[in-house]
């Protein structure tokens, strides 16, 4: 059944003040965010401005908005509403800030305040009110009265407050903004805020300056503030610079707004900071300051590889320690590819140093084949990182690389063992490589990246091992050491396997104490080391509880063994050296699964040739691929992958592109077809035309794709965080309750020991901080081979909750290609007719204009001479128009042709109704000038792809409604929706108002919807889905807008896409069931003594595994599209 959805929506419009946004992935995270609140209708993020304009039902609150943004990451707040009136209060009893937060909180709670205002130093409070609201001033002093202050009200503010000073009263107070700062009392010499403007005189008032001469606000990140007491401090040193007319300071953001005269510098406001004690970052100069100099240019992310994370809590820390660097707006720690990111304009050595306070590793990454920068801001550096073996490992070193001057973001993924910061063109490699092997990691310059970010360190080196055959002998050097423990461990369990079989023999005391102690101290080192630089962080990971564990289960038997040496009776060195191995093995095991995530990108990356043989004066010569540039010819022979993006210049063959298209048959290609770097060619010799080189080219921009959002951290992940943060604490106080309460219930020392060890070993915060990843790096691996790139872990989430979906018709459920199927001139001949139709449309590169064209071109038999047009114009949404031989012709739709008021035979509107009935889309050639006349009716006819109806049927299977939304005609829409079966249609809509019927459509269903389009014209409405679905056969600009892209024109892929998200979503709520299971089943076991230490460590060391391995039986998918 079909409907066409137009129910009419009174909105009403919202605007936001949206901090913290960077790029323009940033305003499209915010604009997700408020159009997936049921009652939006439509949201507009202005990044320039930072600002949000909702359109919403009125029931939607501003409240809610501000609550979604912030949900986002990104600090908010509503513009504020007409000010009616306003009082001022003197306070006294505060002594610090907090007790000026204090008051500020008691007062903002009364009915109809707007906002409040308290000064400290001035011991004031202002209090302004919306229009509608009547607030008596002595609820104001009873309010603060009851926050345990004494108040008083200032007589004569309040119409003062109201309005700025004028000559006459004014009949209301103008709209103003709102900003929710104090007030500090302005020096004598700076002029009086507006606030304070009864205190001035009248002739004074007369002659200051106009308001538009103040300078903008400077922004200030602040940082080595901790309490209210210590932004109290910043707010009064920054007031009291001369020139300073207004600041404010936000303790939870960490950051200073300063309103101040055009002669003040951001340098003397940060002099100002520092003479405090505090540190401070600009954010925003003022205008002296942009005037002398350029704008700073936007940042990228910056990726950092993580060492040393070993659980969730480490990746927790990193979080946490990058999320306080001074200006970081987002930080988004991986555990399953340790790797970070972390979005805002500071400083990557800041992001360094603060992973290495933290105690972990970092390595920046770069892309490959960078463009070089035009700013002073140098290209992201990658690192690969060594020694990260949890969560908490890869925060510290987020942290570490954070606080090395000149970063501005740090990234760390610990699946992949990467980290990526971009940092200012000053910094160098070998800082960052030194921050992070002071926090107890192993750093190296990934493969292909740029060797630092300073000139005077692009020295060459000496050749180092690639990032792959590094981790291959690693994986190998673990393997050696894990037999090498196996085999120590073997003697001291063997006579626990013979007693069944009735053989009792023990080895002798001393022996299984050198045993133990080479396993415990030589093969268990690694969990010492890393334990080490959890401590000197502060913070625990897995390692501290396996450290923890196995020494005092070691301990307890040297201490039995010195206690009674010739009666020592049961020892458990057996337990910590088996502990030791047990985890060992389950570590080996979850890095050799951890490995089979990235194998989307080792093959992407195995398809890159080095070298390529280019074409130059006919002499072939076969060069490195970083000497290739753009326009040069390259010779591609049978069998071979194209190194570059190209078109053919010379030659036919057959292409396989399954590896990047997920197309299992070979494509035809001849002389003007695109070819991509990657693909195979399959049987004749080809010249080929460079288009892209490099980190340019298709399958370079998969691979960041692909990387991009194996790196993203899924909104799920935010339980895991919060639970992974006391995690290791609460472990700890559980163990040392579980010996307390043994020894309280009279038990053994060596049983409450033996049950408190049973605690530690048996907690797994590695399976809680792999669970969310390992799936997501699986199913975007899976995504990737089937020819689906998913951009980041928020369109997954959203694919996967997907209700309807929205098809574009023309390219995207149609093969694009039309033809003209009808022409029949009205009042003229067909070859005049038709020559003035080709003439109009000869330069155009639209679907439609080809094919008139072509058929032009058909019809004179190759000899296609048209007069010719000139003056050519398109007109949105309704035609092209041109002038030939002096007079106005058109082509257009209907729609045109009605407002136009040009008359039309009724028996040819009768055969355009029956043309368009038949699924064919209906255009008239028309004279403009007079007499205006319609001149020829064209219809056009459009293949349907074969596997649309197909790409239908899966998603109505899948429990999803499909709706169509073309600038077509209502026929023609109508006739491939009824051919298809798809549920609504919503046809004639211009490229402007597609954005309005998806808006629509979110209203209606109050569920995710997504939109499938392939041009220019999509993109807007891409953009206002909840997530957009691009075909890769279409434009760049759709492409860029949407959220999933499919590598081939098929619309089968669009279902394969949701059943990759669902199934990708089901296995991380697996993941977390059997990751909580681990440790709420397993953690009341040991504390109550029904758990062997060994089970326990080998339970802790399975956890993992089989979270990973879980995650791996994704790659078993198989697609039904082709």
């Amino acid at each position: 059944m079909m409907n066409d959805l137009s129910h009419p929506i009174t909105p009403e419009t919202t605007e936001l003040d949206v901090e913290g946004m960077t790029c323009g992935g940033c305003a499209r995270r915010v604009e997700t965010a408020l159009a997936q609140l049921p009652g939006v209708i439509s949201a507009h993020v202005d990044l320039a401005g930072k600002t949000a304009s909702v359109s919403a039902a009125p029931e939607v609150g501003a409240a809610s908005l501000v609550e979604a943004v912030e949900r986002a990451g990104y600090p908010a707040k509503a513009r504020a509403r007409r000010i009616e009136s306003a009082v001022a209060l003197r306070v006294t009893g505060m002594t610090c800030g907090g007790c000026a937060r204090r008051v500020e909180k008691a007062l903002a709670a009364v009915p109809g305040v707007a906002q409040a205002k308290v000064d400290l130093a001035a011991t004031r409070a202002e209090v302004e009110f919306a229009a509608d609201a009547q607030v008596d001033a002595q609820a104001l002093v009873a309010a603060v009265a009851a926050a345990g202050y004494q108040a008083e009200r200032i007589e004569g503010d309040a119409a003062d407050l109201a309005a700025p000073a004028a000559p006459a009263p004014q009949p209301a107070a103008p709209p103003v903004a709102v900003s929710f700062v104090p007030m500090p009392k302005p020096k004598s010499r700076a002029k009086p805020a507006a606030s304070d403007a009864h205190h001035a005189e009248p002739a004074a008032i007369e002659q200051a300056p106009a308001p538009t001469s103040a300078a903008a606000p400077i922004e200030l990140d602040i940082a080595g503030m901790t309490c209210a007491s210590c932004s109290n401090r910043v707010e009064k040193a920054l007031a009291q610079v001369p020139g300073v007319s207004r600041a404010s300071v936000n303790l939870a953001t960490e950051r200073a707004s300063v309103s101040a005269e055009a002669s003040v510098s951001a340098a003397q406001l940060i002099a100002a900071v520092e003479k405090a004690g505090y540190r401070a970052t600009p954010l925003s100069a003022g205008a002296s300051d942009i005037e002398s100099a350029p704008a700073a240019p936007a940042r990228q992310p910056i990726e950092l590889e993580i060492g040393g994370m070993t659980c969730a809590s480490c990746s927790g820390r990193v979080e946490k320690a990058l999320a306080q660097v001074p200006g970081v707006s987002r930080a988004s720690v991986n555990l399953a590819t340790e790797r970070a990111s972390v979005d805002d304009s500071v400083s990557a050595a800041q992001l360094v140093a603060a992973v290495e306070k933290v105690g972990y590793r970092a390595t920046p990454l770069v892309a490959d084949n960078p463009v070089p920068a035009r700013s002073p801001a140098a290209p992201a550096i990658e690192l690969e990182i060594g020694g990260m073996t949890c969560a908490s490992c890869s925060g510290r070193v987020e942290k570490a690389l954070a606080q090395v001057p000149g970063v501005s973001r740090a990234s760390v993924n610990l699946a992949t063992e990467r980290a990526s910061v971009s940092a200012e063109a000053a910094v160098s490699v070998a800082q960052l490589v030194a921050a992070v092997e002071k926090a107890g990691y192993r750093a190296t310059l990934a493969a292909g990246s740029i060797g630092t970010a300073a000139p005077a360190a692009t020295s060459p080196t000496a050749p180092r091992p690639s990032a792959e055959s590094r981790k291959a002998a690693e994986a190998r050097r673990d393997l050696l050491l894990l037999i090498g423990s196996a085999v120590l461990t073997l003697p001291l369990v063997a006579p626990m396997f013979a007693a069944p079989f009735g053989l009792s023999f023990m080895l002798p005391a001393p022996l299984e104490f050198v045993l133990a102690a080479i396993v415990q101290f030589g093969f268990g080192a690694r969990f010492y080391r890393a334990a080490w630089h959890a401590l000197r962080a502060r913070a625990g990971n897995m390692d501290l509880l396996v450290a923890l564990g196995t020494s005092a289960a070691f301990g307890l038997s040297v201490w039995q063994m010195l206690r009674a040496p010739e009666q020592a009776g049961h020892l458990y060195f057996e337990a910590a050296a088996v502990i030791v191995t047990l985890v060992r093995f389950g570590k080996w095991l979850e890095a050799r699964a951890k490995r089979q995530t990235t194998d989307a990108i080792r093959a992407l990356n195995a398809l890159r040739p080095d070298r390529a043989r280019i074409v130059e004066q006919g002499v072939e010569r076969e060069v490195p691929l970083a000497q290739v540039r753009v326009g040069s010819i390259v010779a591609v022979r049978p069998g071979e992958r194209f190194p570059v993006d190209g078109r053919i210049a010379a030659g036919a063959s057959h292409v396989d592109e399954s590896l990047i298209t997920g197309e299992s048959l070979p494509v035809a290609k001849a002389p003007g077809d695109r070819v991509t770097a990657g693909s195979i060619n399959a049987e004749g010799a080809l010249s080929v035309e460079t288009t892209a080189i490099g980190a340019e080219t298709t399958l370079a921009r998969i691979i960041r794709l692909v990387e991009s959002a194996q790196a993203e951290k899924a909104p799920i992940q935010r339980l895991v965080d919060r639970v992974s943060a006391v995690f290791v604490p609460a472990v700890l106080a559980l163990a040392v309750l579980t010996f307390a309460g043994w020894m309280l219930a009279g038990a053994p020392a060596e049983t409450a020991i033996l049950n408190a060890v049973a605690v530690l070993v048996i907690a797994c915060p590695c399976a809680l901080g792999l669970a969310t990843p390992a799936a997501i790096m699986a199913g975007t691996g899976v995504a990737a081979r089937h020819g689906v790139l998913i951009q980041d872990a928020l369109a997954l989430e959203l694919a996967q909750r997907t209700a309807v979906v929205a098809f574009d018709k023309t390219g995207t459920l149609t093969e694009g290609k039309p033809s003209v199927t009808a022409f029949e001139p009205i009042g003229t001949t067909r070859e005049t007719a038709m020559a003035i139709a080709a003439a109009i449309q000869r330069h155009s590169e639209h679907p439609l204009a080809r094919a008139i064209v072509a058929a032009h071109h058909g019809e004179a038999h190759g000899d296609a001479r048209a007069p010719q047009a000139s003056d050519a114009k398109a007109v949105a949404g309704r035609g092209v128009e041109a002038r030939i031989d002096g007079t106005r012709h058109a082509i257009g739709s209907a729609r045109w042709l009605d407002e136009l008021a040009i008359e039309v035979p009724a028996a040819v509107r009768q055969r355009a109704a029956e043309l368009e009935a038949a699924g064919n889309t209906v255009s008239w050639l028309m004279r403009l000038d007079a007499p205006a006349a319609v001149l020829a009716l064209i219809a056009f006819g459009d293949t349907v792809k074969p596997s649309a109806r197909e790409a239908i049927s899966r998603l109505h299977a899948l429990g999803i409604r499909t709706a169509l939304v073309t600038g077509d005609n209502q026929g023609s829409a109508t006739a491939v929706a009824r051919e298809l079966g798809i549920d609504e249609v919503h046809a004639q809509v211009l490229p402007d108002d597609k954005a309005r019927v998806i808006a629509q459509l979110k209203a209606s269903t109050q569920g995710v919807v997504a939109m499938v389009g392939d041009g220019i014209n999509d993109a807007p409405a891409l953009a206002a889905a909840d997530i957009g679905i691009a075909m890769a056969t279409g434009t760049d600009v759709a492409m860029h807008t949407a959220g999933i892209t499919l590598m081939r024109g098929d619309p089968a892929l669009v279902a394969a896409a949701i059943d990759i998200s669902r199934r990708t979503y089901r296995k991380i709520r697996q993941n977390l069931f059997w990751a909580f299971v681990y440790n709420v089943v397993g953690v009341p076991l040991a504390a109550f003594g029904l758990l062997n230490p060994m089970i326990a460590g080998a339970a802790m060391a399975f956890s993992s595994v089989s979270v990973v391995t879980n995650a791996l039986l994704l790659k078993m998918w198989k697609g039904e599209a082709r």
